[in-house]
């Protein structure tokens, strides 16, 4: 005799059900959502935050220009007592030291020398205090991520003459200037007149601190004019990126011969390099991303118990239903599928409604705050398929027991 046509299962019936329970029942759904709703949100806004501020830090605060590293006085200071103890120890970086890293240098594109200090602005009745002096060589500008908007840079003859000549800032500019051209216009630098031969490319700010108040001046100016004490950055161009640590290697040689340094005696100067800074900004953040993950494995957990706990009652509701698939032929795996599915769709729904709760907040804290914000695909692809395995986990309980039941005590129950 022909058997009956089993009761088949395929992946879009279960997926419809799944649906149908959310839309019917919304305010269930969203409270058995919610566990899976929070953990997604929190996970992807703590890592745009991380990616936001990565990408910031990488563009706008360690961006020394390209393939360039510094020699300074003092390298990445972490504490106050590290700073007490290269402050009695570090010598100040002098125009000897640059003369003799630049000439001996074999890995460098470019070698520089900038010498920096605060001081006073003026053009007629206007006045900006505490503007970022700069005295730099000529080749700055080859290696700077500043770049003249109009007119030009410092040039070799401006320092061989020491000029009073000047490179001004976007925030000077517009302060100075707001109607009129620049160029050619004098301003006094601590009571020194300077012809204005460039603007500078607005730069914008860095955590809410302008980048565009300054001037820059010849270093040989800046020698004549302040004196020759200050520290100077060398700033140093490698050949290219691959060449970044050789020349490291090669310039803290050199700073070591040149201070007369033992092989047993610690550097008295500092290297920093972009690369530094980024890792000790990750270590900076690396708490807040296991700060993160922790909060998102409780929220996940006690997502995954609603899921489970409703999907034992929902069941419980369908428990004739249950019998008469059986009774049609249905199989334990038809059985078992179907709940798994309808579980991983929920949750994979409450990862979707996460993601989109997340992505709707980076976009307002991004505009409405300084705090950069940047959500990386990954993550989104990443939450949805934690969210998913996480409905498939504690989906598989209900749904043994679902597929379990004996199909006649089934078909005899009474909700």
């Amino acid at each position: 005799m022909p058997t009956a046509p089993k009761a088949r299962l395929s992946w879009r019936e279960p997926t419809m059900i799944a649906l149908e329970t959310l839309r019917t029942h919304k305010l269930r759904s969203f409270l058995t959502l919610l566990g899976i709703i929070l953990s997604v949100t929190t996970l992807i806004v703590v890592v745009a935050m991380i990616e936001g501020a990565n990408r910031y830090i990488a563009t706008k605060v360690v961006n020394f220009g390209a393939n360039v590293f510094l020699v300074s006085r003092f390298p990445i200071i972490t504490s106050i007592d590290q700073f007490v103890k290269l402050q009695r120890r570090n010598k100040v970086i002098t125009w000897d030291d640059y003369e003799y890293v630049r000439d001996n240098m074999r890995l460098a594109r470019n070698v520089g020398l900038e010498v920096r200090r605060n001081g006073r602005v003026k053009y007629k009745t206007e006045t900006i205090e505490d503007i970022d002096i700069r005295g730099v060589t000529a080749n700055i500008g080859e290696m700077d991520v500043e770049e003249p908007a109009t007119g030009r840079y410092i040039s070799d003859a401006d320092n061989e003459h020491r000029a009073n000549v000047t490179l001004i800032g976007n925030d000077v500019a517009k302060r100075f200037f707001p109607s009129v051209e620049a160029l050619g216009k004098t301003i006094y630098v601590d009571g020194e007149a300077y012809e204005v031969i460039g603007v500078a490319k607005e730069m914008g700010s860095t955590f809410g601190q302008s980048q565009d108040s300054f001037v820059y001046i010849p270093i040989q100016t800046h020698r004549k004019v302040y004196g020759t004490q200050d520290s100077g950055n060398i700033n140093v161009q490698a050949l290219g990126p691959e060449w970044m640590q050789p020349a490291e290697d090669e310039a803290r040689m050199l700073m070591r011969a040149h201070h007369h340094l033992s092989p047993r005696d610690e550097d008295n100067f500092g290297i920093r390099e972009p690369s530094a800074f980024l890792e000790l900004w990750s270590n900076i953040t690396g708490w807040l991303a296991k700060s993160s993950v922790a909060i998102v494995s409780v929220f996940l957990l006690i997502g995954g118990i609603v899921i489970m706990n409703v999907m034992l009652a929902s069941v419980t509701e369908r428990t004739r239903e249950i019998g008469v698939r059986k009774s049609l032929g249905a199989t334990r795996r038809d059985i078992l599928l179907q709940f798994v599915i309808e579980s991983s769709v929920m949750s994979a729904v409450g990862g979707v409604l996460g993601v989109s709760l997340a992505w709707g907040i980076a976009i307002a804290v991004g505009r409405l705050t300084p705090l950069p914000m940047a959500v990386p695909i990954s993550a989104v692809t990443i939450a949805i398929i934690v969210s998913t395995a996480v409905g498939l986990f504690f989906g598989v309980y209900p749904a043994r027991k679902a597929a379990r039941l004996d199909p006649i005590e089934a078909l005899r129950f009474e909700t």
